[in-house]
Protein backbone atom coordinates (compact mmCIF):
# COMPACT_ATOMS: atom_id res chain seq x y z
CA UNK A 1 0.00 0.00 0.00
CA UNK A 2 1.67 3.48 -1.16
CA UNK A 3 -0.81 6.10 -0.44
CA UNK A 4 -1.74 5.85 2.86
CA UNK A 5 0.42 6.20 6.40
CA UNK A 6 1.76 3.13 7.78
CA UNK A 7 -0.20 3.16 11.11
CA UNK A 8 -1.01 -0.62 11.37
CA UNK A 9 0.86 -3.54 10.76
CA UNK A 10 -0.71 -5.29 8.02
CA UNK A 11 -0.53 -8.90 6.55
CA UNK A 12 -0.42 -9.46 3.18
CA UNK A 13 -3.60 -10.02 1.81
CA UNK A 14 -6.98 -8.10 1.18
CA UNK A 15 -9.98 -10.05 2.41
CA UNK A 16 -12.44 -8.79 -1.04
CA UNK A 17 -15.58 -11.39 -0.66
CA UNK A 18 -17.31 -12.48 2.45
CA UNK A 19 -19.86 -14.98 3.23
CA UNK A 20 -21.53 -16.37 6.63
CA UNK A 21 -18.22 -17.09 8.88
CA UNK A 22 -15.89 -17.31 6.03
CA UNK A 23 -13.67 -14.48 4.36
CA UNK A 24 -11.93 -14.70 0.78
CA UNK A 25 -8.60 -12.79 0.17
CA UNK A 26 -7.46 -11.67 -2.86
CA UNK A 27 -5.27 -14.33 -3.65
CA UNK A 28 -8.34 -17.08 -3.49
CA UNK A 29 -7.98 -18.25 -0.28
CA UNK A 30 -10.63 -18.64 2.33
CA UNK A 31 -10.61 -18.48 5.72
CA UNK A 32 -12.77 -19.35 8.85
CA UNK A 33 -12.91 -16.21 11.07
CA UNK A 34 -12.06 -16.17 14.41
CA UNK A 35 -12.01 -12.46 14.49
CA UNK A 36 -15.27 -11.08 13.85
CA UNK A 37 -13.55 -8.17 12.05
CA UNK A 38 -12.54 -7.70 15.96
CA UNK A 39 -15.44 -8.11 17.67
CA UNK A 40 -17.89 -6.85 14.83
CA UNK A 41 -19.20 -8.75 12.50
CA UNK A 42 -21.10 -10.87 14.84
CA UNK A 43 -23.95 -11.59 12.51
CA UNK A 44 -21.24 -12.61 9.61
CA UNK A 45 -20.91 -11.21 6.58
CA UNK A 46 -23.78 -12.68 4.50
CA UNK A 47 -26.75 -11.63 7.11
CA UNK A 48 -29.92 -10.99 4.94
CA UNK A 49 -31.93 -9.10 7.55
CA UNK A 50 -29.23 -6.07 7.66
CA UNK A 51 -28.19 -6.21 4.40
CA UNK A 52 -31.82 -5.34 3.44
CA UNK A 53 -32.57 -2.94 5.39
CA UNK A 54 -29.10 -1.12 4.45
CA UNK A 55 -29.91 -1.61 0.69
CA UNK A 56 -33.79 -0.25 1.46
CA UNK A 57 -32.02 3.03 3.40
CA UNK A 58 -29.92 3.03 0.35
CA UNK A 59 -32.44 3.74 -1.63
CA UNK A 60 -33.92 6.19 0.33
CA UNK A 61 -31.56 8.82 1.85
CA UNK A 62 -28.11 7.83 3.40
CA UNK A 63 -27.65 10.92 5.78
CA UNK A 64 -29.31 13.82 7.19
CA UNK A 65 -28.22 16.25 9.57
CA UNK A 66 -29.16 16.17 13.46
CA UNK A 67 -30.57 19.17 12.79
CA UNK A 68 -33.97 17.41 11.97
CA UNK A 69 -35.74 14.99 14.04
CA UNK A 70 -34.33 10.91 13.25
CA UNK A 71 -37.38 8.38 14.09
CA UNK A 72 -34.84 5.44 13.13
CA UNK A 73 -32.36 7.00 15.51
CA UNK A 74 -35.47 6.39 18.27
CA UNK A 75 -36.44 3.34 17.54
CA UNK A 76 -32.90 1.91 17.71
CA UNK A 77 -32.23 3.57 20.75
CA UNK A 78 -35.43 2.51 22.23
CA UNK A 79 -34.36 -1.31 20.91
CA UNK A 80 -30.96 -0.58 23.18
CA UNK A 81 -32.17 1.63 26.08
CA UNK A 82 -34.14 0.46 29.19
CA UNK A 83 -37.03 2.78 29.86
CA UNK A 84 -34.55 4.84 32.52
CA UNK A 85 -32.21 5.62 29.70
CA UNK A 86 -31.63 7.73 26.61
CA UNK A 87 -28.72 6.83 24.17
CA UNK A 88 -26.42 9.54 22.02
CA UNK A 89 -25.02 8.30 18.57
CA UNK A 90 -22.13 8.81 16.94
CA UNK A 91 -19.43 7.03 14.44
CA UNK A 92 -17.06 4.93 16.96
CA UNK A 93 -16.15 3.04 20.59
CA UNK A 94 -13.46 5.75 20.83
CA UNK A 95 -16.38 8.87 20.51
CA UNK A 96 -19.19 7.11 22.89
CA UNK A 97 -16.15 7.27 25.46
CA UNK A 98 -15.43 10.41 24.44
CA UNK A 99 -18.90 11.54 25.09
CA UNK A 100 -18.85 9.46 28.46
CA UNK A 101 -15.80 11.36 29.44
CA UNK A 102 -17.32 14.65 28.90
CA UNK A 103 -20.45 13.92 30.45
CA UNK A 104 -19.51 12.39 33.54
CA UNK A 105 -17.72 15.82 33.85
CA UNK A 106 -19.88 18.29 33.34
CA UNK A 107 -22.56 16.60 34.98
CA UNK A 108 -20.55 15.90 37.99
CA UNK A 109 -18.58 19.40 37.90
CA UNK A 110 -15.31 17.24 39.18
CA UNK A 111 -12.39 16.45 36.15
CA UNK A 112 -10.76 13.90 37.76
CA UNK A 113 -11.78 9.97 36.71
CA UNK A 114 -10.14 6.46 37.65
CA UNK A 115 -9.05 3.73 34.90
CA UNK A 116 -7.42 1.04 35.12
CA UNK A 117 -4.01 -0.16 33.91
CA UNK A 118 -4.53 -2.38 30.82
CA UNK A 119 -7.66 -1.31 29.63
CA UNK A 120 -8.28 0.57 26.50
CA UNK A 121 -11.22 2.31 25.49
CA UNK A 122 -9.56 4.13 21.77
CA UNK A 123 -7.18 5.93 20.46
CA UNK A 124 -8.39 10.05 20.12
CA UNK A 125 -7.47 11.79 22.88
CA UNK A 126 -9.49 11.83 26.17
CA UNK A 127 -10.01 7.87 25.24
CA UNK A 128 -6.23 7.73 25.00
CA UNK A 129 -5.79 9.32 28.05
CA UNK A 130 -8.27 7.04 29.84
CA UNK A 131 -6.67 3.89 28.37
CA UNK A 132 -4.10 2.34 30.45
CA UNK A 133 -1.60 1.34 28.13
CA UNK A 134 2.02 3.81 27.66
CA UNK A 135 3.07 2.28 24.43
CA UNK A 136 -0.19 3.89 23.02
CA UNK A 137 0.16 7.08 24.82
CA UNK A 138 3.85 7.33 24.36
CA UNK A 139 4.85 10.31 21.99
CA UNK A 140 1.27 11.63 22.58
CA UNK A 141 1.81 13.70 25.70
CA UNK A 142 0.24 15.81 27.64
CA UNK A 143 -2.74 13.96 27.60
CA UNK A 144 -6.05 15.28 28.91
CA UNK A 145 -5.01 15.78 33.02
CA UNK A 146 -6.85 14.22 35.57
CA UNK A 147 -6.61 10.82 34.91
CA UNK A 148 -5.79 8.23 37.48
CA UNK A 149 -4.88 4.42 37.17
CA UNK A 150 -5.18 1.52 39.72
CA UNK A 151 -4.97 -2.46 38.77
CA UNK A 152 -7.40 -4.16 37.91
CA UNK A 153 -9.11 -6.87 39.98
CA UNK A 154 -6.90 -5.09 43.26
CA UNK A 155 -8.77 -4.48 46.28
CA UNK A 156 -6.47 -1.36 46.58
CA UNK A 157 -8.22 0.36 43.94
CA UNK A 158 -11.75 0.45 46.12
CA UNK A 159 -10.02 3.36 48.64
CA UNK A 160 -9.08 5.37 45.68
CA UNK A 161 -12.66 5.55 44.78
CA UNK A 162 -13.84 8.73 47.36
CA UNK A 163 -16.11 11.88 46.49
CA UNK A 164 -13.13 13.87 44.20
CA UNK A 165 -13.82 11.28 41.35
CA UNK A 166 -16.36 12.20 38.63
CA UNK A 167 -16.26 8.50 37.35
CA UNK A 168 -14.64 5.32 37.19
CA UNK A 169 -14.49 3.69 33.87
CA UNK A 170 -14.09 0.07 32.98
CA UNK A 171 -14.27 -2.95 30.73
CA UNK A 172 -16.22 -6.17 32.43
CA UNK A 173 -13.36 -8.06 30.43
CA UNK A 174 -10.46 -6.44 28.94
CA UNK A 175 -10.61 -7.43 25.77
CA UNK A 176 -7.07 -5.74 24.20
CA UNK A 177 -5.08 -6.04 27.70
CA UNK A 178 -5.33 -9.91 27.37
CA UNK A 179 -9.09 -11.09 27.59
CA UNK A 180 -8.87 -10.39 31.99
CA UNK A 181 -12.19 -11.18 33.35
CA UNK A 182 -13.19 -8.88 36.46
CA UNK A 183 -13.66 -10.25 39.24
CA UNK A 184 -17.36 -10.52 40.15
CA UNK A 185 -17.15 -9.61 43.79
CA UNK A 186 -14.48 -7.22 43.05
CA UNK A 187 -16.64 -5.22 40.58
CA UNK A 188 -19.34 -5.14 42.84
CA UNK A 189 -17.64 -3.21 45.95
CA UNK A 190 -16.23 -0.71 43.20
CA UNK A 191 -19.84 -0.29 42.23
CA UNK A 192 -20.71 -0.13 45.74
CA UNK A 193 -17.56 2.56 46.06
CA UNK A 194 -18.96 4.72 43.37
CA UNK A 195 -22.89 4.85 44.52
CA UNK A 196 -21.30 5.13 48.12
CA UNK A 197 -19.36 8.65 46.84
CA UNK A 198 -21.69 9.58 44.05
CA UNK A 199 -19.15 8.68 41.66
CA UNK A 200 -20.67 7.54 38.35
CA UNK A 201 -20.07 4.49 36.71
CA UNK A 202 -19.18 4.02 33.31
CA UNK A 203 -18.53 0.28 31.72
CA UNK A 204 -16.84 0.27 28.27
CA UNK A 205 -19.03 -3.11 26.45
CA UNK A 206 -17.45 -1.70 23.32
CA UNK A 207 -16.06 -4.96 22.84
CA UNK A 208 -18.22 -7.38 24.80
CA UNK A 209 -21.27 -5.71 24.29
CA UNK A 210 -24.34 -6.93 21.38
CA UNK A 211 -24.28 -10.49 22.66
CA UNK A 212 -20.67 -11.27 22.69
CA UNK A 213 -20.63 -12.82 26.26
CA UNK A 214 -23.96 -14.69 25.49
CA UNK A 215 -26.10 -11.43 27.05
CA UNK A 216 -27.10 -8.07 25.91
CA UNK A 217 -24.37 -6.30 27.58
CA UNK A 218 -21.66 -8.28 29.51
CA UNK A 219 -22.14 -6.35 32.79
CA UNK A 220 -25.49 -8.30 33.27
CA UNK A 221 -23.72 -11.19 34.13
CA UNK A 222 -22.06 -9.47 36.91
CA UNK A 223 -25.04 -7.84 38.65
CA UNK A 224 -24.20 -4.24 37.71
CA UNK A 225 -25.82 -1.65 36.97
CA UNK A 226 -23.71 1.55 35.42
CA UNK A 227 -24.83 5.24 35.24
CA UNK A 228 -23.62 4.89 31.38
CA UNK A 229 -22.68 2.40 28.98
CA UNK A 230 -20.36 2.75 25.57
CA UNK A 231 -20.99 0.30 22.84
CA UNK A 232 -20.16 0.32 19.33
CA UNK A 233 -18.32 -2.59 17.19
CA UNK A 234 -21.40 -5.28 16.78
CA UNK A 235 -23.98 -3.11 17.06
CA UNK A 236 -23.46 -2.16 13.79
CA UNK A 237 -22.11 -5.45 12.06
CA UNK A 238 -19.39 -3.15 10.20
CA UNK A 239 -21.16 -0.11 9.45
CA UNK A 240 -19.28 2.98 11.13
CA UNK A 241 -21.38 3.36 14.64
CA UNK A 242 -20.93 4.11 18.33
CA UNK A 243 -23.94 4.74 21.33
CA UNK A 244 -23.45 5.68 24.81
CA UNK A 245 -26.36 5.20 26.78
CA UNK A 246 -26.74 6.79 29.99
CA UNK A 247 -29.29 7.49 32.80
CA UNK A 248 -32.17 10.07 31.90
CA UNK A 249 -31.05 12.10 34.91
CA UNK A 250 -27.74 12.67 33.37
CA UNK A 251 -29.91 14.64 30.02
CA UNK A 252 -29.62 17.78 32.20
CA UNK A 253 -25.63 18.17 31.31
CA UNK A 254 -26.34 17.07 27.36
CA UNK A 255 -28.39 19.73 26.14
CA UNK A 256 -28.36 21.30 22.90
CA UNK A 257 -24.69 22.67 21.66
CA UNK A 258 -22.91 20.73 24.16
CA UNK A 259 -22.09 17.71 22.48
CA UNK A 260 -22.49 17.17 18.64
CA UNK A 261 -21.50 14.66 15.58
CA UNK A 262 -21.96 15.69 11.80
CA UNK A 263 -22.66 11.39 11.11
CA UNK A 264 -23.16 10.16 14.56
CA UNK A 265 -26.93 8.40 13.97
CA UNK A 266 -25.97 8.19 10.24
CA UNK A 267 -29.70 6.44 8.88
CA UNK A 268 -27.26 3.94 7.43
CA UNK A 269 -25.67 2.48 10.01
CA UNK A 270 -28.83 2.83 12.12
CA UNK A 271 -30.76 0.53 9.66
CA UNK A 272 -27.97 -1.79 10.50
CA UNK A 273 -28.29 -1.11 13.84
CA UNK A 274 -31.94 -1.60 13.60
CA UNK A 275 -31.39 -5.33 11.49
CA UNK A 276 -28.53 -6.58 14.48
CA UNK A 277 -30.95 -5.60 17.37
CA UNK A 278 -34.20 -7.22 16.03
CA UNK A 279 -32.16 -10.33 15.55
CA UNK A 280 -30.26 -10.09 19.60
CA UNK A 281 -33.36 -12.19 21.10
CA UNK A 282 -33.65 -13.76 24.17
CA UNK A 283 -33.77 -17.12 21.75
CA UNK A 284 -30.67 -16.17 20.12
CA UNK A 285 -28.61 -15.29 23.38
CA UNK A 286 -29.83 -18.78 24.77
CA UNK A 287 -28.32 -20.56 21.25
CA UNK A 288 -24.72 -18.28 21.71
CA UNK A 289 -24.68 -19.41 25.63
CA UNK A 290 -25.45 -23.18 24.24
CA UNK A 291 -22.78 -22.71 21.28
CA UNK A 292 -20.14 -20.87 23.93
CA UNK A 293 -20.62 -23.89 26.38
CA UNK A 294 -19.59 -26.36 23.67
CA UNK A 295 -16.64 -23.96 22.69
CA UNK A 296 -15.63 -23.85 26.21
CA UNK A 297 -15.54 -27.85 26.17
CA UNK A 298 -13.74 -28.01 23.26
CA UNK A 299 -11.03 -25.35 24.70
CA UNK A 300 -10.99 -27.20 28.06
CA UNK A 301 -10.18 -30.60 26.30
CA UNK A 302 -7.92 -29.68 23.44
CA UNK A 303 -6.45 -26.63 24.59
CA UNK A 304 -5.81 -25.71 27.98
CA UNK A 305 -4.06 -28.98 28.93
CA UNK A 306 -1.18 -28.46 25.84
CA UNK A 307 2.21 -27.02 27.87
CA UNK A 308 2.57 -24.34 25.26
CA UNK A 309 -0.50 -22.96 26.87
CA UNK A 310 -0.32 -21.29 30.18
CA UNK A 311 -4.19 -20.77 30.60
CA UNK A 312 -7.31 -19.74 29.18
CA UNK A 313 -9.75 -16.79 29.76
CA UNK A 314 -12.82 -15.03 28.84
CA UNK A 315 -16.50 -15.48 28.83
CA UNK A 316 -18.98 -16.59 25.74
CA UNK A 317 -17.80 -16.39 22.39
CA UNK A 318 -14.59 -13.82 23.63
CA UNK A 319 -11.66 -16.05 24.51
CA UNK A 320 -7.74 -15.25 25.31
CA UNK A 321 -5.55 -18.49 24.97
CA UNK A 322 -2.49 -17.65 26.89
CA UNK A 323 1.21 -18.99 25.61
CA UNK A 324 4.17 -19.25 27.33
CA UNK A 325 7.09 -16.66 26.25
CA UNK A 326 8.66 -19.29 23.66
CA UNK A 327 5.87 -19.36 21.80
CA UNK A 328 5.18 -16.11 20.08
CA UNK A 329 1.47 -15.36 19.11
CA UNK A 330 2.29 -13.16 16.17
CA UNK A 331 4.46 -16.31 14.79
CA UNK A 332 0.86 -18.67 15.68
CA UNK A 333 -1.41 -15.98 14.09
CA UNK A 334 0.97 -16.18 10.94
CA UNK A 335 0.67 -20.06 10.77
CA UNK A 336 -3.07 -20.18 11.45
CA UNK A 337 -3.34 -18.30 7.99
CA UNK A 338 -1.79 -21.17 6.24
CA UNK A 339 -3.88 -23.17 7.92
CA UNK A 340 -6.94 -21.01 6.84
CA UNK A 341 -7.72 -19.65 10.00
CA UNK A 342 -8.32 -15.96 11.40
CA UNK A 343 -7.46 -15.02 15.09
CA UNK A 344 -6.46 -12.02 17.31
CA UNK A 345 -3.36 -11.36 19.40
CA UNK A 346 -3.88 -9.41 22.73
CA UNK A 347 -1.46 -8.31 25.42
CA UNK A 348 0.47 -10.60 27.63
CA UNK A 349 1.30 -12.70 24.62
CA UNK A 350 -2.76 -14.11 23.96
CA UNK A 351 -4.31 -15.63 21.17
CA UNK A 352 -7.45 -13.74 21.31
CA UNK A 353 -10.63 -15.37 19.16
CA UNK A 354 -14.11 -13.78 18.61
CA UNK A 355 -16.26 -15.74 16.48
CA UNK A 356 -18.96 -14.50 14.75
CA UNK A 357 -21.97 -15.69 17.24
CA UNK A 358 -23.88 -16.92 14.10
CA UNK A 359 -20.94 -19.70 14.24
CA UNK A 360 -22.08 -23.61 14.55
CA UNK A 361 -20.22 -26.24 16.65
CA UNK A 362 -18.86 -27.58 13.43
CA UNK A 363 -17.14 -24.32 12.80
CA UNK A 364 -15.88 -23.65 15.98
CA UNK A 365 -14.44 -27.10 16.89
CA UNK A 366 -12.79 -26.76 13.37
CA UNK A 367 -11.46 -23.51 14.16
CA UNK A 368 -9.93 -25.48 17.50
CA UNK A 369 -8.58 -28.44 15.95
CA UNK A 370 -6.35 -25.70 13.97
CA UNK A 371 -5.25 -24.22 16.71
CA UNK A 372 -4.02 -27.38 18.27
CA UNK A 373 -2.46 -28.64 14.80
CA UNK A 374 -0.46 -25.55 14.59
CA UNK A 375 0.58 -25.29 18.62
CA UNK A 376 1.51 -29.01 18.10
CA UNK A 377 4.02 -28.04 15.67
Amino acid sequence: MKHVFPTYSRFPFDLVEGHDVYLTDDQQNTYLDFTSGIGVCSFGYSNKIIQDKVSDQLKKVWHTSNLYENQLQDKVAGQLCNDDQLAFFCNSGTEANEAAFKLARKYTGKTTVLAFNNGFHGRTYGSMSLTGNPDIQKGFEPLVPDVEFANYNDEKAIDLIDSNLAAVILEVIQGEGGVVVGDKEWLQKVQAACHENQVLLIIDEVQTGIGRTGSKFAFEQFDLQPDIITSAKALGNGTPIGAMIGNKELASAFGPGTHGTTFGGNKLSMAAANGVLEQLTPDFLESVQSKAEFLWDQLNEKIKPFDKVTSISGLGFMVGIHLIDDVAVSDVISELHKQCLLTLSAKHNTLRLLPPLIMDEKNLEKGVELILEVLTK
